[in-house]
């Protein structure tokens, strides 16, 4: 196992499944598991929506994670963002506030996303052209937006110390480094880890003169207008 220390992140090259019993409890677990639909590199391609970078099959998407994953997640956490929840219904209990990314075009690929949440409340949707991310510099081909994954953290404005076991290229990590929370991640492929390491060391490189509006970019739209959530 390898470990890297950078800033207020700490990244483990490794088995989740390993690491998590190590770890001790932590406030929030935000992750974008495999979803078990072979989706873990494509052909690269031309089109007017911007066409499509090339990632090497590495086969770490054919299968989901197993139940014992999520109850692990579930136990050592106190609350969960969790992105493909429709893909795990059968591992996760009911809840009444689903996130969904709604990705601003209607092409050939789907839509928006859903994740599930431990939180209570209403269902909310957040619009983000897909091309945002080629903006944060395209590296895996699951990748979500850093904007996405600060609106998640907004829904979490007490949880210091966030999680995400399937760090993938370290977006959620990067996320973290631009709030100012502290941020756990384990990768199991050594490629997608050295990337995170570097996405999250360039993130806490970076002058944060602006951490108020930061802060305020990342609050759900209710707690903006000081309204209730849940309803």
């Amino acid at each position: 196992m390898r470990v890297e220390y950078i800033g207020d992140a700490t990244l483990y090259l490794g088995d989740c499944l390993e690491i998590m019993p190590t770890l001790g409890r932590v406030d929030a677990v935000i992750t974008d598991p495999p979803y078990g639909i072979n989706h873990d590199g494509q052909k690269e391609s031309d089109g007017k929506h911007g066409g499509r970078k090339a990632y090497e099959f590495l086969g770490w998407d054919t299968q989901r994670p197993t139940k014992e994953v999520f109850r692990m997640i579930l136990s050592i956490a106190k609350e969960a963002i969790i992105w493909g929840g429709n893909y795990f219904a059968d591992c996760l209990p009911a809840t009444s506030r689903w996130l969904v990314w709604d990705k601003g075009q209607r092409i050939k690929q789907s839509d928006g996303e859903l994740a599930w949440t431990s939180l209570d409340g209403a269902l909310r949707i957040k619009t983000l052209n897909r091309v945002s991310i080629m903006l944060d510099g395209a590296m895996h081909p699951t990748q979500k937006p850093v904007a996405l994954m600060e609106w998640c953290l907004g829904f979490l404005p007490n949880a210091k110390i966030i999680l995400d076991p399937f760090m993938g290229s370290g977006t959620t990590g990067v996320a973290c480094a631009n709030l100012g929370r502290k941020f756990i991640g384990i990768e199991i492929e050594e490629k997608y880890f050295d990337i995170a390491c570097k996405r999250i060391e360039t993130a806490y490189s970076q002058p944060r003169l602006f951490d108020d509006l930061e802060d305020d970019k990342s609050k759900p739209i209710e707690q903006e207008l000081g309204l209730e959530e849940g309803v």
